[in-house]
């Protein structure tokens, strides 16, 4: 590529093959930590934030950045989830397919899927995630430790392990429909007792 080029793409911002892609992206500054350091003259203080961006269709990232003032820390670290998102599978896009969960350190989550109109049901950290990711039925509990970040990278634990019905076919060789008539069969026994 002739450095032209590329010296006019640099100027419109564009990398090339994201186009468009991160524009859609929300993010959520899910908590702020102020740290000083004493020094001859005084205190310097430093900030440090924990950002979660996603697309509120089932991609959603974290990130941590840290710097002198609090605006290029939130940068720092929306960049940072920028390249370290997660694509989870949402039953219906708007819940998760089953429960599941996750743990960090001494941090540890629930996640159950909860049907339409129950809303998000989670504490600060975990409802930020879920924001970003567009789930807008769940029921989440956390257990343990109340540190954002554990209970942030808990949560993505937790994601990870989510499967859908698609992906559970695909593994074991059946067809998708197989999958559902388990599944409602277990429900309705489960309903009966």
């Amino acid at each position: 590529m002739a450095r032209e080029e590329r010296d006019d793409r640099s100027r419109r911002g564009d990398r090339g093959g994201d186009r468009g892609e991160r524009s859609e992206l929300i993010d959520k500054l899910v908590h702020i930590n102020r740290v000083a350091k004493v020094v001859k003259g005084g205190k310097r203080f430093g900030f440090a934030a924990l950002v979660v961006v996603g697309d509120q269709k089932g991609r959603v990232g974290f990130g941590h950045g840290k710097a002198r003032e609090v605006p290029e820390a939130v940068r720092k670290a929306t960049e940072a989830a920028k390249k370290q998102l997660i694509r989870v599978p949402l039953r219906e896009g708007r819940t998760l397919h089953h429960d599941v969960e996750g743990r960090h350190g001494a941090g540890k989550v629930v996640l159950r899927p909860a049907p339409v109109g129950t809303g998000i049901i989670a504490g600060g950290p975990l409802r930020a995630v879920f924001d970003a990711l567009g789930v807008h039925d769940v029921v989440a509990k956390s257990v343990g430790s109340s540190n954002p970040y554990n209970m942030v990278r808990a949560t993505f634990d937790a994601l990870k392990d989510q499967n859908s019905p698609k992906m559970i076919a695909n593994k074991r060789g059946k067809a998708v429909a197989d999958i559902l008539t388990a599944r409602r069969s277990v429900v309705e026994v489960s309903a009966e007792s």
